[in-house]
């Protein structure tokens, strides 16, 4: 078995930053349990598998297409990255002719859009609830220490828990800070909580001279088998519901402020959904061979 293969780094526009995703093309249905070994021989936070939903599509004309992803240690229901690294395979390497892709995956269909700086992600906008902080003390203890919060909230639909961090803390603070994901499964083997999404509102430019951004996060996942994820779609899916609320804007600028760092720009749409665009380079194309 050959399957085209690539590796792209999403929400960056240079090689090495952003998160990266592996893409597979599947001509034919995979086998089921080669998703799985695929991924865990791929080693990155998500593995993409890309299929055709009818016999006479192609990749080059079609413009739907079947969409999964895989951790190294199980299937996910919704990533961000990976599907904005599959749409730029279809556009950029397969020369897909439409301007829109849609996808069908386990979070419903999401489309991707092409433009000129980048690909445009429609994705779900899911609402955070306050959450009461007795409930989760010792996993927010086990990850971050004594650091000072903010705010907590929960997303029953991802099942993220997002901490937002003290305003007296700066984005380097963020950038610097050692997260202890190791004990985390012990502290929290409910189901409840897949995420850990750690969040801190935005600085604003510094004297005229510095990207201003709208906030900051780093996120966790241990839960799936990725203590830290570098840039994370499906956690602004939660994160733009939050922000947008807290400042009273539809339109903001993200930085994921992990060692590769990636910047994703969120619009809030009035179906109550959320375009978050972001720039992709593909680093590497191959074939699998199994």
């Amino acid at each position: 078995m050959k399957l085209p293969i690539f590796i792209v780094d999403a929400f960056t526009a240079k090689p090495f930053h952003g998160n990266p995703a592996a893409v597979c093309l599947l001509e034919n249905k995979l086998d089921e349990d080669m998703h799985q070994k695929i991924a865990r021989e791929m080693t990155l936070s998500e593995t993409a598998f890309i299929r055709k939903l009818r016999p006479t599509d192609n990749f080059t004309q079609s413009s739907c297409f079947g969409l999964r992803w895989f951790t190294p240690a199980s299937e996910i229901p919704l990533c961000g990255h990976a599907t904005l690294a599959s749409a730029a395979v279809l556009f950029h390497k397969i020369k897909n002719v439409n301007n829109t892709l849609t996808f069908v995956t386990l979070s419903g269909e999401l489309k991707a859009r092409k433009e000129e700086d980048g690909i445009v992600l429609d994705l779900p906008l899911y609402p955070a609830h306050p959450q009461d902080f007795h409930e989760v003390k010792d996993l927010i203890k086990t990850a971050i220490g004594d650091t000072l919060v903010q705010d907590i909230c929960y997303s029953p639909d991802t099942r993220n828990l997002l901490v937002r961090l003290s305003d007296t803390y700066d984005r380097s603070f963020l950038e610097n800070l050692k997260v202890n994901t190791q004990n985390l499964l012990q502290v929290e083997n409910t189901g409840k909580v897949k995420g850990l999404i750690l969040t801190l509102k935005g600085e604003g430019e510094a004297g005229g001279q510095a990207q201003a951004f709208d906030f900051y996060s780093r996120y966790f996942s241990p839960w799936y088998g990725v203590a830290e994820d570098p840039v994370t779609g499906s956690a602004h899916t939660v994160l733009s519901s939050y922000w947008s609320q807290q400042l009273g804007k539809k339109d903001m600028h993200a930085l994921q402020c992990s060692c590769r760092r990636g910047e994703l720009k969120i619009s809030l749409r009035p179906d109550g959904r959320v375009d978050i665009k972001g720039g992709t380079t593909v680093v590497l194309e191959g074939t699998l061979t199994a």
